[in-house]
């Protein structure tokens, strides 16, 4: 018996076999596609709640706080583009 001929059919049955294993893993099922169409559409749009900005200044109140503060000052730091 030569056992050379015998493992290289072993080793053949074995690739075709991994190879069946992978296709079949790589192709999703009908009812795994059926159950994530209907999760999509089935899904209520909800409303975000606004954003609550608590108590921080506002881009015009900056502006203004900037412009009064930096009056006279450099032109540098914090008051670029508003000191005089």
């Amino acid at each position: 018996m030569n056992t050379h001929s015998f493992m290289g059919k072993t080793r053949g049955i074995t690739a075709w076999g991994l190879l069946a294993l992978a296709a079949a893993l790589a192709v999703p099922s009908a009812e795994a596609q059926a159950t994530t169409s209907t999760s999509k559409s089935s899904r209520a749009k909800t409303r975000k709640p606004p954003v609550d900005k608590g108590p921080a200044e506002s881009r015009v109140e900056r502006d203004k706080r900037l412009q009064r503060e930096c009056k006279g000052k450099p032109n540098a730091g914090a008051c670029e583009g508003y000191g005089g």
